[in-house]
């Protein structure tokens, strides 16, 4: 039990660091460009909320060390975060695109790494993948928001699908099943980092980031379109297959006997 609390400390105490590195580059935020009330407000929140989740979910698990690769996912948090600043204080103020820009695309690029990180010292994890996850959703979140200041609240899709995703497995379970590894998956989430960094960069005429943003929100609808009809007929075969037991209960008949009725 001892040994436990002592794990448990220290992964506790990596939070707490990540949380202080976020309000440090907050703080170089605010004296470099004069950070506003909103993204004072919107940084902190942001903060501390990875704080509480983070913390709480490695206390439920059962890792001993918070590993490297979470290190690099908690680096792309913390970038994440001033992004989150920035985009809050854009509604008061014209952002520093180059700063924006910058900070997006670190994140964006160390997307990558943490994951190559994970597999060559062995420490990937559910909750590392998860983590991972989740900051990618946010990040995607947070510049859809920024983008639809200048595109329009259309943009608000690419980053509210996967959200809605979850809130509607909450009432279909069946959408909660695992779905199979895909390299398309994963090619069109990055897309929309991409895009939106394109977009929101402002080097492009306004029908180019118009185009951009429209093919990566049209990728995106296929993907979670076809990831939903798989699960659907996965869904409808494990709740409509019924194992059949062929022996006879008498001499010349054969007597069907539910055996399994359930959901994958």
């Amino acid at each position: 039990m001892a040994l436990n609390n002592t794990y448990d400390a220290r992964l506790q105490q990596e939070t707490a660091v990540g949380a202080g590195v976020q309000i440090l580059l907050l703080a170089l935020l605010g004296t470099a460009i004069g950070l506003g009330v909103a993204g004072w407000l919107s940084g902190l929140a942001f903060a501390f909320a990875t704080w509480a989740v983070l913390s709480r979910a490695l206390h439920r698990s059962a890792l001993r060390s918070f590993g490297p690769a979470n290190r690099v996912t908690l680096g792309r948090a913390t970038l994440v975060g001033g992004v989150t600043a920035l985009v809050a204080d854009s509604f008061e103020s014209a952002p520093p695109v180059t700063l924006l820009v910058g900070l997006t695309a670190v994140a964006l690029l160390l997307d990558g790494v943490d994951g190559k990180v994970a597999r060559r010292t062995g420490t990937s994890s559910a909750l590392g993948a998860r983590f991972d996850m989740e900051v990618d959703a946010f990040l995607i979140l947070v510049l859809s928001v920024y983008v639809s200041t200048r595109l329009g609240p259309w943009v608000l899709l690419i980053g509210g699908m996967r959200y809605a995703f979850v809130a509607a497995a909450r009432f279909a379970p069946w959408l909660n099943a695992p779905l199979p590894p895909s390299f398309a998956r994963k090619t069109v989430a990055a897309l929309q980092g991409i895009a939106l960094l394109i977009a929101g960069s402002s080097l492009l005429p306004h029908p180019a980031e118009l185009g951009v943003v429209l093919l990566a929100l049209g990728s995106l609808v296929w993907s979670f379109g076809r990831d939903v009809a798989w699960l659907w007929r996965q869904g409808r075969v494990g709740t409509l297959e019924v194992a059949v037991d062929p022996t006879p209960a008498t001499p010349g008949t054969v007597q069907p006997k539910v055996l399994e009725l359930s959901a994958p």
